[in-house]
């Protein structure tokens, strides 16, 4: 199992960021797929979690309406649209290959993450 994310960086609050995970060895398109992220000093904190096919999405409730998870099976890559990003936000994001009730626990099969600062 390889998951690489991307797509992070700075952003001033407000703005937006899409995270993108590029999944390798596993059959992408027959796993739930979660994104979780860990601020600093804090324990991690599941974000967002889509079904196989991509019908099925559930969020925290601390993103909910402000981000969105898709992905695509074609490419084996996954998703995380961030908008009206806060600086609350700010932490490392990973890709995990997990669904939402095994995200935080399964953490052999997290990426290696991606920063996302939002700041001012």
């Amino acid at each position: 199992v390889q998951l690489v994310e991307s797509g992070g960086g700075m952003v001033q609050p407000g703005g937006s960021l899409r995270l993108s995970c590029a999944a390798s060895g596993f059959t992408f398109s027959g796993y739930d797929m979660s994104w979780v992220r860990q601020a600093p000093g804090k324990g991690p904190e599941w974000v967002s979690s889509i079904g196989p096919s991509g019908g099925s999405t559930t969020y925290a409730d601390s993103v909910k309406g402000r981000f969105t998870i898709a992905r695509d099976n074609a490419k084996n890559t996954l998703f995380l649209q961030m908008n009206s990003l806060k600086p609350e936000d700010t932490a490392l994001y990973y890709c995990a290959r997990a669904p939402a009730a095994l995200a935080l626990i399964w953490k052999k099969y997290w990426g290696q993450g991606t920063q996302v600062t939002v700041s001012s």
